[in-house]
């Protein structure tokens, strides 16, 4: 999907860009698969604030997608590729044989017309989802399951596509697009081929309403705040801070490692970094 720029025929024009979005179809989302989407605006269940710097942005109604794909062995039609506002993806509206129709996030080349299963002796087609004990070695892969039966929680965003590196045992190594290469059992799911909208990457806000628009709140730096709000903060004049990167907390940031998963270091068989 190639990127659509625009005529400086005011400030907010100049250098702003967006995706071209011919491949979209002209319909209304289907009613009885959207839903009410309360936005939290970075707060957690106490009310306070936990994500800086988030709140307000236009209304949304989210779309229910079938992330587990288990409508096994019933074919279905593609009748719409549609945007969602709640991802980066674009998704399709899928009308199954059996007369339920489902969300899928829409992988690249699937368009409407095109057929789609989940089935392990499907087809090795963009859009079928089957178990990685079924895909061959080094196919490219999106909608990745963790953990069997749980539904998808990894590569899911616009443009992205893991790679199944290896197969052995009950086991299959998954180069994850980070370049972590990850351990995931063999009757997890996958869907085949790389998620389109591959461009939205490239798109250039170009003023800061429409950052708004999208719910993020202007971001202000830890150097130009008093020392009470900030251990950067303060000085007569301005300063690059007098020491290392810090948050609000003084913890370092910057490369600072923060993960603390144990629990899943199992899996991870070559780290994002070395």
């Amino acid at each position: 999907m190639p990127i659509k720029k625009y005529k400086p025929t005011s400030p907010g024009r100049r250098g702003m860009t967006s995706a071209d979005r011919k491949e979209i179809s002209d319909k209304k989302p289907h009613k009885k698969l959207l839903s009410s989407n309360h936005r939290k605006a970075g707060r957690n269940n106490h009310g306070r604030i936990t994500s800086r710097f988030r709140g307000g942005g236009h209304k949304r109604l989210y779309r229910k997608i079938d992330f587990k794909r288990d409508n096994y062995g019933v074919p279905g039609t593609v009748a719409s590729i549609e945007y969602d506002p709640n991802r980066s993806a674009h998704i399709a509206l899928i009308h199954y044989a059996d007369g339920d129709k489902r969300y899928i996030l829409a992988p690249a080349g699937l368009a409407v017309g095109h057929t789609v299963i989940s089935s392990a002796k499907a087809d090795i087609k963009p859009g079928n989802s089957m178990p990685l004990s079924a895909i061959p070695v080094g196919t490219i892969i999106h909608n990745l399951e963790v953990k069997i039966g749980r539904g998808a929680q990894l590569v899911r965003s616009a443009g992205v596509g893991a790679r199944l590196m290896a197969r052995e045992g009950n086991w299959t190594q998954i180069r994850l697009p980070s370049g972590e290469v990850r351990r995931v059992h063999v009757k997890c799911r996958a869907t085949i081929g790389s998620l389109g909208n591959a461009q939205q990457s490239n798109v250039h806000l170009g003023k800061a309403g429409r950052s708004r628009w999208l719910g993020r709140r202007p971001h202000n730096r830890g150097v130009v705040m008093n020392p009470v709000d900030h251990p950067m903060g303060g000085g007569e004049g301005r300063t690059s801070g007098g020491r290392h990167p810090v948050t609000p907390w003084g913890k370092p940031t910057k490369g600072y490692r923060t993960r603390h998963n144990k629990r899943t270091d199992v899996y991870i068989v070559s780290r994002r970094k070395k």
